[in-house]
């Protein structure tokens, strides 16, 4: 299937460890999107900021955020996703929904939890990636920290297919780092040959941490396709071309000399 598609990012201040002032936020920023669109990317921890207070705020699979999600997935009927807390088999999760608007579900939990803030005290590591579709779309989703680690983002291409087309970070990202944050986005989408959909938060959060935002799409010549204003509240729509994906990879080919390799988990 030869289609493009329309991606809006979510870059907002995340009110600390308050999901239902947050959900009331997300639906008036949700309610003032004027176009259609195939998937609208909230930042990582979207209900709470990026809170270790998971005993506390953790959800199990199906509850509030989640029903939120399903409601407007269906009225707004594309995709959305973002991570929450959650809380499965007695274990807490920093997991990314990927909700269908027929109420239909995927996951992928945080594969790289970030020791410099304890993450890995609080939750319980992720195994497995995610590769999910939207109209013939190959798209993965991961989180924040996964940024840093080239190997677990690594596209392939095999057979004359590739792994993903769109590769997704939904990130609580410190501007003091901001930096790091644009340059790896950059990478990530050149040497996976895809285009790159970054989606951080704005302000501080209970822990007096500030976040720049600078939520960008990045394509897989490293131009910068779309991006979010520094610091501000703010909704970005673009639609992404099918036909520059295909005519640059098709220009240069790295994908055929690509090494190949396997990931232990």
């Amino acid at each position: 299937m030869d289609e493009n598609i329309t991606v809006t990012l979510i870059q907002n201040n995340i009110i600390w460890e308050k999901v239902s002032d947050n959900l009331k936020m997300y639906s008036d920023i949700l309610d003032t999107i004027p176009n259609k669109t195939d998937l609208i990317i909230l930042p990582e921890m979207f209900t709470t900021g990026f809170s270790m207070n998971s005993l506390q705020l953790a959800e199990k699979s199906g509850e509030r955020t989640m029903q939120w999600m399903e409601k407007w997935s269906g009225k707004m009927e594309c995709i959305v996703t973002g991570s929450i807390i959650i809380s499965d088999q007695d274990k807490f999760y920093n997991r990314l929904i990927w909700m269908r608007p027929d109420g239909s579900f995927s996951f992928y939990d945080k594969r790289h939890l970030f020791r410099m803030g304890d993450e890995h005290l609080y939750y319980t590591q992720g195994r497995s990636r995610l590769i999910t579709e939207i109209k013939g779309w190959k798209i993965c989703p991961l989180i924040c920290y996964d940024l840093r680690f080239p190997v677990w983002s690594k596209n392939r291409y095999l057979n004359l297919q590739w792994d993903y087309d769109l590769l997704i970070y939904v990130a609580n990202w410190p501007a003091a780092r901001s930096n790091i944050w644009s340059t790896l986005l950059l990478a990530r989408a050149i040497e996976n040959q895809a285009f790159v959909a970054g989606v951080n938060r704005v302000g501080d959060d209970g822990n007096n941490i500030f976040y720049s935002g600078n939520s960008m799409i990045v394509d897989l010549t490293g131009n910068i396709v779309a991006s979010c204003s520094h610091g501000k509240t703010e909704s970005k729509t673009v639609r992404l071309s099918r036909k520059n994906l295909n005519e640059n990879r098709d220009k240069l080919r790295v994908g055929l000399d690509w090494d190949l390799f396997n990931i232990k988990v």
